[in-house]
């Protein structure tokens, strides 16, 4: 039933100029009807007319003025309150909800199909290129591969259009290489992400017996009695024998996908574009086809990328990647944590929020925002909470306030220029005793993942995470949909590199 509110403030004043024109009208009548047969009106009646139509007026004046007072607007609130429900906008944890139901969930059905192609291509390709034993004098595939990422962490945003593969290969037979980690290798940054360099004695029988293969991989750089094994060599190896592979095996495969391959920079991209419904919603997807050399209990070394190892000593660098000790940790926190926990969407939502906000900056303040708050940063700092906050905090009600938490974390860590690695942080009592590093790695100085940039930069970051938080409902309004009509969601990082 609809109910309608008097609104004091026009009523009073209709009744006012209704009332004046009424007594106008009634006069002007009264005029004509008293006037003599000359024209002429008597004295007395005029003014007894104004008076009649002056005292109205002050009437009307007097109860509009006391109907604006507080005392009368007081007491006809007293009746309105609670007869008119006061409409607000969406809470903070309704915004939340909204907004990862629309645009941040990903589908575990797409997902489950998108895996389960790009593994039976890859299971392919890399045994196509897999050495039954070991090369005498260059690399090759060793016949498996590692999935790495958020699409196999179960925290991936939108779509399941990017996937990062471990390829591990084969040293030649009898060639053996020392590893020496340090963090940013001990450069002038002083910290930053843990690498590595591969070294071999350069006076070996085995040097001297295989020039071609040391002509070819190795450089001279750093010390001077041993050689390194290079990542860029590496690189120009791997691409070439992809392609090899990929010939020997896409025939089955291109019936349901236009499959290209690329290399830029330092990525082998596999692209994949449907030809029917070979997935849900037609799904393009970017591959990331990532050589690598196992160093140990399950962890990794890959090429560094060159915006981060440029030049000189820093190019014969590798990076520590360690999948199967966080995809353990990942599983192990999981059987902790209540059966409703949020902690998966909280990461989620945090880092769909750094993709809107990087979306009103400028080229270079958007590629500073992201290398800044990478997404291994946020899932650092994120792991890190998980581990030191108790399980049941983390029910779905507590969405909220583990969001503000996890923003605490990351803005502490901006202001204090301090974000360690989450295995070689410097903190051995943070983990679980279940999880085992490579010996080479045990007595590695801590790593600090905020090593490197300029403190202004960090600043600036803090205060543009901090306004993204408070304004996230204005960043979503006004945002670019991360999904379109066919469910592409987010282009792909390693589609936009070219």
């Amino acid at each position: 039933m609809t109910v309608y509110i008097l609104n004091l403030r026009v009523f009073w004043p209709l009744v006012t100029c209704l009332c004046t024109a009424m007594l106008f009208f009634h006069q002007t009548i009264l005029k004509g009807q008293e006037s003599d047969p000359d024209g002429c009106s008597e004295k007395g009646t005029g003014t007894l007319s104004l008076l009649k139509f002056v005292l109205p007026i002050l009437l009307c004046y007097f109860l509009i003025k006391y109907c604006s007072s507080p005392q009368g607007r007081g007491r006809g609130r007293e009746r309105e309150l609670p007869e008119i429900p006061h409409r607000q906008g969406p809470t903070r944890r309704e915004l939340l909800e909204s907004y990862y139901e629309r645009q941040v969930r990903l589908s575990p059905h797409v997902l489950g199909h998108s895996k389960a192609h790009v593994a039976k291509l890859v299971s392919e390709l890399v045994r196509a290129g897999r050495a039954e034993i070991p090369p005498e004098s260059t690399l090759a595939f060793r016949g498996d591969f590692v999935q790495i990422g958020s699409a196999y962490e179960e925290h991936k945003v939108s779509s399941p259009d990017c996937f990062d593969i471990l390829v591990p290969l084969r040293l030649p037979r009898g060639l053996k290489l020392d590893s020496r980690c340090s963090p940013m290798g001990e450069g002038e940054l002083g910290g930053g992400p843990p690498l590595c360099s591969l070294e071999t004695p350069r006076k070996s029988e085995w040097a001297r017996q295989h020039q071609t293969f040391v002509e070819s991989f190795l450089s001279e750089e750093g010390r001077g009695d041993a050689y390194w094994l290079s990542p860029a060599p590496v690189l120009r190896w791997f691409y070439p024998t992809v392609q090899r592979c990929l010939g020997a095996i896409r025939y089955p495969f291109e019936q349901r996908c236009y499959i290209t391959l690329s290399l830029t920079e330092d990525r082998v991209l596999l692209r994949l574009n449907p030809r029917s419904d070979y997935v849900c919603c037609h799904i393009s997807m970017g591959i990331r086809l990532i050589p690598a050399f196992h160093l140990g209990d399950r962890a990794y070394l890959v090429a560094q990328p060159k915006t981060e190892a440029a030049g000189g000593k820093q190019g014969a660098l590798w990076a520590v990647y360690f999948p199967k000790q966080e995809q353990k940790l990942l599983g192990w926190l999981k059987g902790r944590l209540p059966v409703n926990s949020c902690h998966l969407k909280c990461l989620q939502i945090l880092k769909a929020m750094r993709e809107l906000s990087g979306q009103v900056l400028d080229s270079k303040g958007a590629a500073e925002w992201r290398a800044v708050l990478s997404s291994y940063a946020i899932k650092t700092a994120w792991l890190r909470l998980l581990l030191t906050s108790a399980p049941e905090s983390w029910e779905e009600r507590h969405l909220v306030e583990r969001m503000e938490d996890l923003l605490r974390c990351l803005r502490d860590a901006l202001h204090s220029r301090q974000l360690g690695h989450l295995f070689l942080g410097g903190h051995p009592g943070l983990l679980p005793d279940f999880l085992s590093l490579p010996k080479p790695l045990k007595d590695a100085p801590p790593s600090n993942l905020m090593a490197g940039f300029d403190p202004s930069s960090l600043d600036l970051v803090s205060a543009r995470l901090a306004y993204s938080w408070t304004h996230l409902h204005r960043l979503i309004r006004l945002g670019r949909s991360q999904r379109d009509s066919v469910g592409s969601g987010v282009r792909c990082k390693h589609l936009e590199s070219k």
